[in-house]
């Protein structure tokens, strides 16, 4: 019964992220000033933009930079963006806009405008409106992914209009679609070797420091970096090792040896678990106390059963994989196969989801490849 509550806490908390949005400064609807300010919006405008926005958003199959060019042609982006601004407060109108122009910064033509409207998403980013936050974290992913632009002038822009530190305030303060979203651009910034520098500048300070961000936050805000921090290891072997470096993986390490919250340290331990799933994760997990918090967790009487069970599944997933070995000695694998059978020996048979936890992290110990 304890299992199953802390689970429904967990998903209902927890997945994919959980942490209710500050209160924003700006308003996004009387800071971005657009070219087409002045226009007047009739009813009859409005209802034939909201009812082609949502034509455009809703069309089932790939929007092609032909259909993209006829919609601009008739709604051209300052004045979507005006109406976005300004008419805010119209019933469906603002979903159904962003909804439009996330489907319209996805074709190659409307990749190429994000450059001239900046602005627009610098702002975006600061908006009370949770959609459209989410929209302008999209639109800085579309902003990347664009096949004609340039790295460089990718990472300028990003730069310029100072969007990576907006970011991060989406991840910690925006609902889960904006936390989401945010997460989601900044992997794709660190994908190239500019945009690397910007989340890790070389000249190190408070403001761009992951683990001085971290240590800022309440618990939940630490996850949401946690969980950040796992994604961008996912990215490739090398940013996996610039977050060793920095040792950004001791902030797992240290939220697990706290253990004041059972709901973070299950959320700790799940970010563990995709870790280990990461082709290089195992090279890198080894190489920290990881393994023996684990072993501390299972052997822990004390432990909620849901948390030891997660600690037996991340340490069966490590110590099946061969490449581990050339990290570890056989003592460390001995002592984590040790506490496994120990805690397994000592389980009452009413322990069943345990106990099948315990059976099943041998299995893929024995399996090992």
């Amino acid at each position: 019964m304890a299992i199953a509550t802390h689970a429904r806490r967990f998903m209902t908390l927890c997945l994919p992220f959980f942490f209710f949005p500050l209160l924003r400064l700006f308003r996004f609807h009387c800071e971005y000033q657009s070219p087409h300010m002045d226009h007047e919006f009739s009813m009859d405008d409005l209802s034939q933009l909201v009812e082609a926005a949502n034509d455009f958003a809703t069309y089932p199959g790939v929007q092609s930079d032909d259909s993209a060019r006829d919609f601009l042609n008739r709604f051209p982006l300052p004045l979507i963006i005006n109406a976005l601004q300004t008419q805010y407060d119209v019933p469906g109108l603002e979903n159904t806009l962003v909804a439009c122009l996330e489907r319209l910064f996805k074709t190659k033509l409307g990749a190429s405008l994000i450059p001239q409207y900046m602005s627009f998403v610098q702002v975006g980013l600061q908006a009370d409106s949770q959609p459209v936050r989410s929209l302008a974290c999209k639109t800085v992913t579309c902003l990347i992914e664009n096949p004609g632009s340039d790295c460089k002038t990718v990472a300028r822009l990003i730069t310029d209009f100072n969007i990576y530190p907006l970011l991060i305030d989406c991840l910690i303060n925006g609902n889960e679609q904006v936390a989401a979203a945010a997460m989601e651009a900044m992997k794709m910034l660190a994908g190239f070797p500019e945009g690397m520098e910007i989340i890790f500048p070389s000249a190190k300070g408070v403001d761009s420091d992951l683990g001085a961000i971290a240590s800022r936050c309440s618990s939940l805000g630490r996850v949401r970096i946690m969980a950040l921090v796992v994604k961008l290891f996912s990215v490739s072997r090398s940013a996996a090792s610039t977050i060793y470096s920095l040792n950004l993986l001791k902030l797992l390490e240290a939220e697990i040896k706290n253990a004041n919250d059972t709901l973070v340290t299950l959320s700790v331990l799940e970010l563990l678990y995709e870790l280990a799933e990461i082709e290089h994760g195992t090279e890198f997990l080894s190489k920290t106390s990881i393994l023996q918090l684990l072993c501390s967790i299972i052997s822990d009487n004390s432990a909620e059963s849901i948390l030891r069970s997660r600690a037996m599944m991340i340490t069966g997933r490590l110590l099946s994989k061969e490449i581990i070995y050339s990290f570890i000695d056989e003592s460390c694998a001995k002592t984590v196969i040790s506490s496994i059978d120990g805690k397994l020996q000592s389980l009452e048979t009413s322990d069943r989801d345990e106990c099948e936890t315990a059976l099943e992290a041998f299995g893929q110990i024995g399996s090992r490849n």
